[in-house]
Order: C-alpha cells, then sequence, then structure tokens
C-alpha cells in the first residue's frame, strides 16, 4: 500500500477536489495502481473478438468503428454511460495499433466533455509481454450518469481549416507518410508523419523532449495553434494531437473527418511535382 501511495505522490495528479487527474499519457504502473484501488475505467478498443481473448483487468469493450458509427455528441455520451463512466472517473484508454485507435477515442471522450482521459503509454502486446497482468472476464459496470459538455476548443471542421490555413498564426499539421503528403495535401500543411512521433522504447510516444524538438525543426512554438489531420478517420492526426500536447502546444485541434473529407468537398490541395529523394525525407 505504501508502494502504491508513491507512485500516486510521484505523478502530482491529484486536484483541488482530491479526485485523481489524468495527464496525457499514463504509464503502466500508475494505471496497475489505478486498477487495485477500483478509480479508473479501463477502455479496450480493439475487435471484440481481441478483446474477449484477453485484455487488461477490468478492461470494458469499446471497438473504435463501434464509436464512429455514433452520429452526435449526446450518442457518444451514452456510450460513456453505458461503460459506467461518471463525469470525473479517470478514464485509460489502449488499443495495440500503436496507440492510433486510442488516440481517437480518447480525442472523442474529451470533445464530448471527459477531459479526465488518458493514453496508456504502451501497446496492449507491449503490456503482456512485460508480463503484466491479463483477464478473459467480460467486464460490465453499472449505468452512470455522464454531462454533456462539447469542447468546441479541441475540434477543426473543413470550414474552419480553410480560414486557418491562411492565417500564419495556426499551423496545419498533416499526419501521414511523407510520400502520401507529397502527392497532394492542405495547401499550407507542414508534414509531421506519424511513424517519427511514436514506438520508441516501447511507448507509444516519443518522449516530450524528442517531440518538443521535432516541432521546433519545423518553426512551431508552443504559442501556435496546431491543427492536426490524416487520411480519413483522424487516427493518425490523433495520435499527432496528443504528441502536440505532450509536447507543451496547448492550443491543438484536430480535423477529425481529414484529407478524405476535403477532397470529397472539392476543396484546394497543393502537391510537389517530381519530388526527389530530399522530398521526400521528412526531416
Amino acid at each position: 500500500m505504501e508502494m502504491e501511495n508513491n507512485i500516486i505522490a510521484r505523478s502530482n495528479r491529484y486536484n483541488d477536489n482530491n479526485n485523481f487527474q489524468l495527464s496525457v499519457i499514463c504509464d503502466a504502473d500508475t494505471l496497475r495502481t489505478l486498477i487495485r484501488k477500483k478509480i479508473v475505467r479501463v477502455v479496450d478498443v480493439r475487435k471484440v473478438q481481441e478483446y474477449e481473448r484477453e485484455h487488461i483487468p477490468t478492461a470494458v469493450s469499446l471497438p473504435l468503428a463501434q464509436l464512429l458509427a455514433k452520429n452526435t455528441p449526446s450518442e457518444i455520451v451514452e456510450c460513456l454511460e453505458s461503460l459506467g463512466i461518471s463525469d470525473k472517473m479517470p478514464v485509460v484508454v489502449y488499443d495495440d495499433t500503436f496507440g492510433a485507435l486510442a488516440a481517437r477515442v480518447a480525442w472523442t471522450f474529451q470533445y464530448v466533455g471527459h477531459d479526465n482521459t488518458a493514453l496508456l503509454e504502451m501497446t496492449f502486446s507491449q503490456w503482456k509481454n512485460s508480463g503484466l497482468e491479463i483477464e478473459k472476464k467480460i467486464n460490465a459496470f453499472p449505468k452512470a450518469q455522464h454531462s454533456l459538455n462539447v469542447n468546441h476548443g479541441i475540434h477543426a471542421d473543413a470550414s474552419y481549416v480553410e480560414i486557418a490555413k491562411e492565417q500564419p498564426n495556426k499551423i496545419l499539421i498533416d499526419s501521414r507518410e511523407r510520400l502520401n503528403f507529397l502527392t497532394e495535401h492542405i495547401p499550407g500543411a507542414k508534414n509531421i508523419p506519424y511513424t517519427m512521433i511514436g514506438l520508441a522504447n516501447g511507448s507509444i510516444l516519443r518522449d516530450s523532449k524528442e517531440i518538443k524538438r521535432l516541432i521546433d525543426n519545423r518553426g512551431i512554438s508552443t504559442d501556435s495553434e496546431v491543427i492536426t489531420y490524416c487520411g480519413s478517420a483522424g487516427t493518425l492526426s490523433g495520435l499527432t494531437y496528443y504528441a502536440l500536447k505532450l509536447a507543451g502546444i496547448k492550443n491543438v485541434k484536430l480535423y477529425s473527418r481529414s484529407f478524405k473529407e476535403w477532397k470529397a468537398l472539392g476543396k484546394p490541395k497543393e502537391e510537389f511535382k517530381d519530388a526527389n529523394y530530399w522530398d521526400l525525407s521528412a526531416e
């Protein structure tokens, strides 16, 4: 018990109301402690079959596709309630896809007002391969009540992006791989491929100092407003969203419908003609 209390004390995450407040990333030791104390909801966003095979103890199943099928913020809140998630409850989300699916789900929770949501620092496979606890029990919890408080400050739609791309204090980040970016992208966007921000030392995201150096090299300051997008569903850009938050950028928005919608709407595109070897380098 003393060791558990020390883990929580080092995290320095209790707020003024003595509620446990998560940061951007939740480390494995902290999650294990919160699970033992029964003060966290763990959300597994892998396919149902994978969840049923094995998962982190106490985890509930919420496949990404199931969440994306929700059409309104109120439907998403109903989903939270069905998982037994109340307003202040800490929620930790994980996947087995380098954090991208988990990031999209975590962002969606925060968009409808559940701010106390974090990404697990590792994938399920990394958790299991580290010898940490797993279980096969299908978990369900009593329905909870959750308020709806849409956070418009973390979301961007196509109309917002179209205006923002002309403003020097607003920066668009394309999270796709370099070749996809060079083929076509939103005019004025900078490219930070998702492969450059994650999967380092067993973590889904690189160290905050490394990410900060990466954005500094692209002329992005922590005072900038940054909008991230990717190819379609906002998964890769969701991971970039959290990487930027981890690096200290407070004003980050996700264009969740991303480039797929941008093209479908017939918005302007930019491309590099005859890209050479150096153009293919994201550095």
